[in-house]
């Protein structure tokens, strides 16, 4: 479960990150029932939710909600988009709900001992895998590539 920590800031501008946190690292959480931010950097759509039902974390703790956004991540095959995230500031962790992830974007997720694939519900296509040696299962996106380029001399 997310641990929360005190503040009395301000939502953070676009890419700012707040102390404890990495904005741009996020984890699959299969008891999650929405995806959830701990600030707004690297999101989009960002809109205001000054009456939004609080998070409630596994302590029985309750998190205030402040805006929705989305973002998108790259994939070999399609963007996966996470659409409806709840942003608290109160969140260390960037938390990718699985059953909103497999609903959005009608894919399936599989886990090993060594880390999880995002593939295409029709085709059974590998769309995303991502290794992890730790007791979470963070989503890493591809880097992009460089393209490379050659060039013949002429002489």
């Amino acid at each position: 479960a997310p641990v929360s920590r005190n503040h009395s800031e301000e939502l953070e501008p676009a890419g700012g990150t707040p102390a404890g946190s990495n904005s741009s690292e996020w984890f699959l959480d299969t008891g999650a029932t929405s995806h959830m931010a701990g600030s707004s950097g690297n999101l989009h759509s960002l809109r205001p939710l000054p009456r939004a039902a609080p998070i409630t974390v596994g302590n029985g703790a309750t998190l205030p909600v402040t805006h929705q956004a989305a973002t998108s991540f790259p994939t070999s095959a399609a963007p996966l988009h996470l659409r409806n995230i709840l942003v608290s500031l109160d969140l260390i962790k960037n938390l990718v709900s699985v059953r909103s992830l497999t609903r959005d974007n009608n894919v399936s997720v599989e886990f090993d001992p060594f880390g999880f694939s995002i593939k295409d519900l029709p085709t059974r296509t590998e769309m995303l895998r991502c290794n992890s040696s730790g007791d979470l299962y963070p989503l890493h996106v591809p880097a992009p590539q460089a393209l490379l380029a050659s060039t013949d001399l002429w002489h």
